[in-house]
């Protein structure tokens, strides 16, 4: 176990308090996570759509970017921290007011950089997003 895990786990057993961030953005936690990956379920929110009922495209950023950090504690190594160094969200269908499975999945490690990709899904498998991104590799701060 790292500080990384652990924390996870006191994130999904509601024992820690997460970012302020997350409660400001309604990002919500993660459900589930394992060596490489990390994964959850949201629900979209009226006030977070588009006008004509659409979900906002840089929202869905925002969340890519969470389940990319969460996918990366899953295999950081003490003394570690990370930072986003590249987010890029591609769509392929346009998402409405119905839940996200969203998961992150590690697909490269070095030295200096972690590498994940991001699936937003329908509950029926259709396949709304995918983002890519890499996390850089920190001291982690005393």
């Amino acid at each position: 176990m790292t500080w990384a895990t652990d924390r996870l786990d006191a994130l999904i057993a509601g024992a820690a308090e997460p970012p302020p961030v997350v409660g400001v953005l309604r990002l919500g936690l993660l459900e589930a996570w394992g060596e490489g990956w990390a994964r959850k379920r949201w629900e979209p929110q009226p006030e977070l759509m588009n006008g004509d009922g659409s979900m906002f495209g840089g929202y869905l950023a925002a969340l890519a970017d969470q389940m990319m950090a969460f996918a990366a504690m899953t295999v950081i190594e003490a003394p570690s921290a990370f930072r986003t160094t590249d987010l890029q969200v591609r769509f392929f269908k346009l998402g409405r007011a119905h839940p996200l499975l969203i998961e992150g999945r590690v697909v490269a490690r070095s030295r200096q950089l972690i590498s994940v990709e991001v699936e937003f899904r329908r509950e029926d498998g259709e396949l709304l997003a995918k983002a890519t991104g890499q996390q850089f590799l920190t001291p982690y701060p005393s």
